[in-house]
């Protein structure tokens, strides 16, 4: 599992990236806010973050807060670190969308026991998500379906209405009718697939 380690200082930076890798987790760095931001940007993202406190640019509560806002449908699991220890201060990287947080200086054991409760977390949470993003992807389906659906039966009445008119001597006659009989294929396809994506619907209700 992927996991963002963003602090800017280097010395905590660099112990967290290597105790981390040492633990079997791929460690993926970043020296502010507005850095970490970018890295969730891409593709295959880490879905679990240790970010700390105080940051320049965008720090860890303003961070949580914009993740849980703009990218609200996917399941992170978020750590702060913070030499803060005042009840406030915590109640407030919480309500920020933190999971969990630690205070500084901590145990690398408490800390990896953090971290495999957040891993057993995002499982839970990838089990609640999964009807949902299935969903979406049979909304999709069906959609596509039905916009493939008017210019084949379009395509496919205009070749037979050529077909029609044409002898089967003429040179254009097969090729015109291999087009016909291709469209009909792509057409039975798409409704097999729109047949199948209305089951599944049904099953997941």
């Amino acid at each position: 599992m992927k996991i963002l380690i963003a602090d800017d200082g280097l010395t905590s930076r660099t112990m967290l990236q290597a105790v981390i890798n040492k633990w079997g987790y791929e460690a993926i760095t970043a020296a502010d806010g507005n850095e970490a931001w970018a890295i969730m940007q891409k593709d295959n993202a880490p879905r679990l973050l240790i970010l700390d406190w105080m940051m320049p640019g965008m720090n860890g509560p303003e961070l949580c807060r914009k993740l849980r806002s703009k990218r609200a449908r996917e399941a992170f699991y978020i750590i702060l670190l913070t030499s803060k220890n005042n009840p406030k201060d915590i109640a407030e990287g919480l309500e920020a969308g933190a999971d969990d947080y630690i205070p500084k200086p901590f145990d690398n054991y408490e800390l990896q026991a953090r971290i495999n409760a957040g891993i057993r977390m995002l499982t839970y949470k990838e089990e609640i998500l999964e009807p949902e993003k299935n969903k979406r992807a049979l909304d999709e389906i069906n959609k596509i379906c039905l916009e493939m659906s008017q210019p084949l039966k379009s395509v496919l009445g205009w070749s037979e209405i050529l077909l029609m008119d044409l002898p089967e001597s003429d040179s254009n006659y097969q090729a015109l009718k291999t087009i016909k009989e291709g469209v009909e294929r792509i057409g039975n396809l798409t409704r097999r697939i729109g047949h199948i994506s209305n089951m599944n619907q049904k099953k997941s209700l």
